[in-house]
């Protein structure tokens, strides 16, 4: 079973975006292992809350301007 485990931060993408993220992944797995695949396929899209990470050694908090905008 192809499985696919997106990690990002909180408010990055809105529910439509996340739904066509999750649905061009599947499209990758179907293109190199074939559509028999595709009910198979898992894409599990994670959320880690401001502060849940960090980069270049500081905590991250996701910038308002790249908040994802309710659909």
């Amino acid at each position: 079973m192809p499985f696919a485990n997106i990690k990002l931060p909180e408010a990055a993408l809105n529910k439509k975006q996340k739904a066509e993220f999750a649905h061009s992944v599947t499209e990758l797995f179907v293109s190199y292992f074939g559509e028999g695949s595709r009910p198979y396929t898992m894409v599990l899209i994670e959320e880690v809350k401001d502060g849940g990470y960090t980069r270049a050694d500081e905590v991250f908090i996701l910038p308002e301007q790249y908040r994802a905008k309710p659909d």
